[in-house]
């Protein structure tokens, strides 16, 4: 059950038609072969919008059309949409820097003494890569307390290792320097300002429970307008690591914002520096893998750079299904927002990422990405 929507805008010859069109096969492919219900996606080059809803919004417990305007669950988009800006904002202000010690922040961090908020940010902290479920446990207090326990395994700065616990830390880290929640700075700081009105955490505060994407069931209970992250949701829908819910055209507009040096319409939330900051790489050159303060730029999580976006370009992706990718050469950039997981859990959907970025590059028409230093080679 395959539903093609239509383009927000008519494609102008910034973006290449031919390459579009085998977006949508390549995503209207995987989803007739069942590895997803359906998708957003949007390809956006300057002015020129190219977007497409295919497939259908929820399978289960009723089949359900979709349309652009469906609510994600972003899962770890959260990571760069809402906790790596604001502590960019942070950083902008002076309240903390990336050599600033966790420890110092966070009194209650009881091992790892060296750990810095740029080895968090960077996924170089040796830390483990999530919390345990067991036994029990409830409340956000209870999930930093958890966090703020884990024990490294590596020493700081040394290997790289993918961690929502970095990332439970930077919220609170947030949360305390800032004096309020994180949901409640990103929202003053980020998405207030940039218009991004569905976007923010715990999303049955603002949208009908119709309009957000069903994820996984649990138990009897299908999750709808709850974070799919069982930790997060353990945490109350709020944490530095999982919980947003967006759009394609929110998440569109944040892009937008970066590629603007920070600024969007007249409205500026980040200095350009600040932005540069927040993009470049910061891991240590011993390491093969290469992060910024916050984005993956090349290591094995960047599938959804594709083929042809240099480096220089930065993205993320989420659990639930979902990639953004930015490429300030072209000033290209995709998103892809779907429920993977709906109605239960599927293999991952990163050969699709790789497709979908590489076809994305492609329609960027008439830029030769092959002049950019340190473009990857044609495949």
């Amino acid at each position: 059950m395959t539903g093609l929507g239509t383009a927000v805008r008519a494609a102008s010859s910034a973006l290449d038609p031919a390459a579009l069109a085998q977006v949508e096969e390549a995503v209207a492919a995987a989803v007739a072969a069942g590895r997803l219900p359906g998708a957003v996606v949007r390809v956006q080059r300057e002015d020129s919008v190219w977007e497409r809803a295919i497939g259908v919004r929820a399978q289960e417990p009723e089949p359900e059309p979709l349309d652009a305007q469906t609510v994600y669950d972003c899962a770890s988009l959260t990571k760069v949409v809402a906790t790596a800006p604001v502590l960019a904002r942070l950083m902008q202000e002076g309240a903390v820097a990336p050599e600033t010690r966790v420890r110092a922040l966070l009194p209650a961090f009881a091992s790892g003494e060296a750990i810095t908020v740029g080895q968090l940010l960077t996924h170089t902290s040796g830390l483990p890569a999530g919390l345990p479920l067991e036994p029990a446990w409830e409340g956000q207090d209870r999930g930093v307390e958890l966090a703020c326990t884990r024990v490294p395994t590596h020493p700081p700065g040394t290997f790289f290792r993918y961690s929502d616990v970095n990332f439970i830390l930077l919220g609170e880290i947030a949360r305390r320097l800032g004096g309020r929640s994180l949901d409640a700075l990103a929202q003053e700081w980020i998405f207030g300002p940039l218009a991004m009105r569905d976007t923010g955490f715990r999303p049955l505060a603002r949208h009908p429970l119709a309009r957000i994407a069903p994820t996984e069931w649990d138990g009897a209970r299908m999750l709808r307008g709850q974070v799919h992250d069982p930790t997060a949701r353990r945490m109350g829908g709020v944490a530095g690591h999982a919980g947003l819910f967006s759009t394609t055209a929110d998440l569109a507009r944040y892009a937008r914002m970066l590629l603007g040096g920070g600024e969007l319409d007249g409205v500026r939330v980040l200095q350009p520096a600040t932005v540069a900051r927040m993009t470049a790489v910061a891991t240590p050159t011993a390491l093969a893998e290469r992060r910024s303060l916050g984005w993956d730029i090349d290591s094995p999580f960047s599938r959804a750079r594709g083929a042809r976006y240099p480096l220089g370009s930065f993205g993320h992706t989420g659990f639930t299904g979902c990639a953004l990718w930015i490429d300030p050469h072209s000033r290209t950039f995709h998103v892809m927002l779907s429920n993977r997981v709906h109605p239960r859990a599927r293999e991952t959907i990163v050969a699709l990422y790789e497709q979908v970025g590489t076809l994305a590059a492609q329609a960027a028409a008439g830029f030769d990405f092959d002049r950019v230093p340190g473009a990857l080679p044609a495949r």
